[in-house]
């Protein structure tokens, strides 16, 4: 039995040498050759925008329409709450409504008829302006009938009566129609009090319907469920947090660069990164920031010698048309490499050429 074991070793020494060259086949094919001094690279992670779809007003949960993992579209329902006292606090805001428009009709056919009192009270005073003047001509022929001895005394003192009393009832007339307008000048003041009621009432119904509106809890953009923060029935208080969401159309990596480098690095400039997860593919992207301050490397950079430097943090944006082309395979949170190119005129290596997954195919 022993010479049959010592017959298998050379067996095993040559399955364990295949094994490793094909690993390092494997990885001499899919790592970048030997970076050209125009081209940088750093280490780092797949990002998404994140988004809380959050509760504006405080209330209960009534359904939650998505689960964690699931891809939604721009503008869809993901969660419900309860509208009960919203609903009844529309209702009322709504009854308001209705009595300031009914106050405004009443107010309004008042003044129609206070305006109608007006136009009664100038003709009466006009009357009376009429009776004044007659009583003051027959005043001044009885003057003259008196003085020429055809009529007796008297008759000027009843014509003198008659003027008086024409002067009073004049007054009185004219009394009536400034009583009338300031009534006319009270009601105009009633409509605009009540116009103002009604706008009240419709800020307040608007608010309200706003306020209904957001209970029904919509995706702002398309992404996919990270995190389901609630279950039906729960209370939240405003502000409470629902879902959140992965902004697909949004992925960057965020990889950090010696200063030398980074102050090379133009706003646009092209990128490739390279997944860990899937090193046959390189995937294009733009260089979308720049920190302004340099800070100490981070824990994630590996190498001693770069952790003794100040470097600058980078983003490099993914194209939004090629992540909703391969929108099924878009993962957050994978590792990988970014390369980024600091010289225009420098090519990249045929190790960092585009190389891109079938639209549709299964995520590696």
């Amino acid at each position: 039995m022993p010479k049959l074991a010592a017959l298998h070793r050379p067996a095993w020494a040559v399955v364990l040498v295949l094994i490793a060259l094909g690993a390092s086949l494997a990885w001499n094919r899919f790592k970048p050759a030997g970076l050209p001094p125009g081209i940088a690279s750093g280490n780092g992670r797949l990002e998404a925008t994140d988004i809380d779809i959050a509760t504006k007003t405080s209330g209960r949960v009534k359904e939650v329409l998505v689960q964690e993992g699931d891809d939604v579209q721009a503008g869809q329902v993901v969660a419900r709450m309860d509208t009960v006292a919203i609903q009844a606090d529309l209702n009322r805001t709504q009854a308001q409504l209705s009595q300031a428009g009914q106050a405004k009709d009443t107010t309004a056919a008042l003044l129609r008829q206070r305006q109608q009192a007006v136009v009664t009270a100038e003709a009466v005073v006009a009357q009376r302006q009429a009776e004044l003047a007659f009583a003051a001509k027959e005043f001044k022929r009885t003057q003259e009938l008196v003085a020429q001895g055809f009529l007796a005394p008297q008759k000027l003192d009843e014509s003198q009566a008659q003027i008086q009393s024409a002067r009073a009832a004049l007054s009185a007339a004219q009394s009536q129609v400034a009583e009338s307008r300031a009534a006319i000048a009270a009601t105009q003041s009633q409509i605009i009090e009540a116009d103002a009621a009604i706008r009240t009432a419709q800020a307040s119904m608007a608010r309200t319907q706003s306020d209904l509106d957001d209970t029904v809890l919509r995706a702002p953009v398309g992404g996919r469920v990270q995190v389901r923060a609630v279950q039906p029935g729960e209370v939240l208080g405003a502000g409470g947090r629902v879902v959140s969401l992965a902004d697909l159309t949004d992925v960057y990596m965020t990889f950090f660069l010696p200063e030398t480098a980074a102050g090379r690095v133009a706003i646009g400039a092209e990128a490739r990164l390279i997944l860990d997860a899937a090193p046959q593919y390189v995937i294009p992207a733009k260089v979308s920031f720049v920190a302004s301050v340099a800070q100490f490397t981070p824990k994630t950079v590996e190498t001693a010698v770069e952790r003794q430097k100040l470097v600058f943090k980078v983003k490099a944006r993914v194209d939004p048309a090629l992540l909703k082309l391969h929108q099924s395979q878009v993962k957050t949170g994978m590792p990988g490499m970014a390369y980024v190119r600091i010289s225009s005129d420098t090519p990249w290596p045929a190790s960092l050429e585009v190389k891109l997954p079938a639209a549709g195919a299964s995520a590696p």
